[in-house]
């Protein structure tokens, strides 16, 4: 097994070759742009991960970690859109840098991509290929749908949330994972342990984001802290200050959750004040190690040698001990 830093490396020389700008230029240009903006390439790392760990060589799944790394940013371009973000990675977004409409196209030509990217597999391997990604693709819209169901609602529940994080965020970390082991040939069982894998990782780091977002450090988290509250998110920490909270906490988390200040830095200490008292700060911390306490359970049933889940138990571990 090679080093994560290694992994990282060979796939950005791959992208670097294969991702050029071609005409029609405002098609093509804007895909260029979101794929070199600096990510940490968490996805693409665990489909090659994989693939050695099931027993072939890492290039042999250089496209299936290609497609997901344009799928997940094709994703990212039209989340930009419906959120109105204007910036991504410390960088303008595709539709600020360019417009609405060229970011739906090109974002729309991204999905495309990925799925041609698996037309370099034969066979039976393309087909469980594609079949995961199709599955993939439309939960991570569905979960979407949820997130902008939950701006409307105010009964969200937790395990809803979970459900939506989960297609949201988790089934692709997942589905990397998957995509590794089906390039390698490996068996249906380990396929499934080092999905499920994937999955309560995938969990575990989105509660952890939600996490950091309020309690991170502005330095080093690379966005605004108390961004979701500032939204009127409502995240892990939210729903569990509202179930463990007093009377007088709730009403005034509620009362603070209607609100858009226009300094909104009293709203966001008082909002972490109530997450840290209602003891909503201490179980969302829990719920992360307990997610990614079951994520390790399934390397139990990968027939794999112990060097090698350990390669995967300490990604896991460096990722839930990430400050960004």
């Amino acid at each position: 097994m090679q080093s994560i830093e290694f992994y990282r490396s060979e796939f950005i020389s791959y992208l670097e070759k294969k991702v050029k700008t071609r005409e029609p230029r405002n098609l093509y240009e804007p895909i260029t742009y979101i794929l070199n903006l600096e990510g940490k390439r968490l996805r693409p790392v665990l489909v090659l991960m994989a693939a050695e760990i099931f027993g072939v060589d890492y290039k042999k799944a250089l496209d299936a970690a290609l497609s997901v790394e344009v799928f997940h940013n094709f994703s990212l371009v039209h989340d930009d859109i419906m959120d109105r973000a204007p910036l991504r990675r410390g960088k303008p977004s595709v539709h600020e840098k360019w417009n609405v409409n060229t970011g739906i196209l090109s974002g729309d030509a991204m999905l495309i991509v990925a799925y041609q990217l698996f037309e370099n597999y034969e066979g039976p391997m393309f087909k469980d290929l594609a079949k995961l990604f199709s599955k993939t693709a439309l939960e991570v819209c569905e979960g979407q749908q949820y997130d902008m169901d939950f701006e409307e609602r105010d009964d969200v529940t937790i395990s809803e949330y979970l459900r939506m994080i989960e297609y949201k965020t988790a089934v692709l970390v997942a589905a990397t994972l998957k995509m590794g082991a089906i390039v390698a040939g490996a068996s249906m069982e380990a396929q499934d342990a080092v999905y499920d894998f994937g999955l309560n990782l995938g969990i575990a780091f989105q509660i952890k984001d939600d996490f950091l977002d309020a309690f991170g450090d502005s330095e080093t988290f690379g966005k605004q802290v108390g961004g979701d509250i500032i939204e009127n998110k409502k995240t892990f920490l939210y729903l569990k200050a509202l179930e463990l909270g007093k009377p007088e906490q709730k009403k005034e988390l509620l009362d603070l959750y209607s609100i858009r200040p226009g300094d909104p830095t009293a709203k966001i200490n008082s909002i972490k004040d109530i997450f840290i008292d209602s003891g909503a700060a201490k179980t969302t911390e829990t719920a992360i190690g307990d997610y990614t306490q079951r994520a390790f359970k399934n390397l139990e049933r990968l027939d794999v040698s112990a060097d090698k889940k350990a390669s995967l138990k300490e990604f896991g571990e460096n990722l839930m001990r990430r400050q960004v």
